[in-house]
């Protein structure tokens, strides 16, 4: 999805978060956008680690 944003659009895109948000709001902004995608991440490897224990527990009761 983020490989097609060329280095024009990125700037694009930063400026209009810079008028929308401010200059003083914009850092707490990615900051929490940060957050979100650590917690998004660890949440899926968890329930992919989880996924792969529950197949090891079926193939072991067979």
């Amino acid at each position: 999805m983020f490989g097609k944003i060329g280095a024009t659009e990125l700037v694009l895109i930063l400026g209009i978060a810079l008028v929308v948000f401010g200059p003083g709001k914009l850092p707490e902004v990615g900051k929490a956008f940060g957050k979100a995608i650590g917690e998004f991440k660890n949440h899926a490897n968890k329930i992919s680690e989880d996924g792969v224990d529950l197949d090891s527990n079926k193939e072991d009761k067979e």
